[in-house]
């Protein structure tokens, strides 16, 4: 089976850091990242990940304009998204589902029950 390649779009170089050294060593995912919305479209069209963790909130372009602009590029379009936000409440939930987000996780996460959330979000398994 082909190894899942994550894109990690988070303006935080931490967060980077963190999921990318967790999801490869607990999941054995290739792990991509970008540091703003627009790095992670340019990433997302370049590099095909099979899923995408972005920020909801960062400078410049916040992660549900991310998410729109993804959404409308045919390139991108059909990569799924989880949202990693400290703002998480059951109404937020419904919204972001009702955009097509597969999940939130919220931040801060714990790092070695990470790729079990993403992998539960997606259906995968590891």
């Amino acid at each position: 089976m082909a190894i899942k390649r994550i894109l990690v779009v988070d303006n935080e170089q931490y967060i980077q850091e963190v999921t990318k050294i967790c999801l490869e060593t607990v999941a054995g995912w290739e792990v991509l990242t970008a540091a703003s919305g627009k790095e992670g479209i340019t990433k997302a069209e370049n590099f095909q990940p099979n899923a995408i963790l972005l920020d909801v909130m960062m400078p410049d372009m916040d992660g549900l304009t991310t998410f729109q602009k993804l959404q409308a590029n045919p390139a991108t379009q059909a990569i799924p998204v989880i949202l990693l936000t400290a703002k998480i409440q059951s109404s937020d939930r419904r919204r972001y589902a009702q955009m097509g987000i597969r999940a939130a996780i919220a931040k801060p996460f714990n790092p070695l029950e990470l790729a079990n959330q993403v992998a539960n979000a997606l259906g995968w398994t590891f």
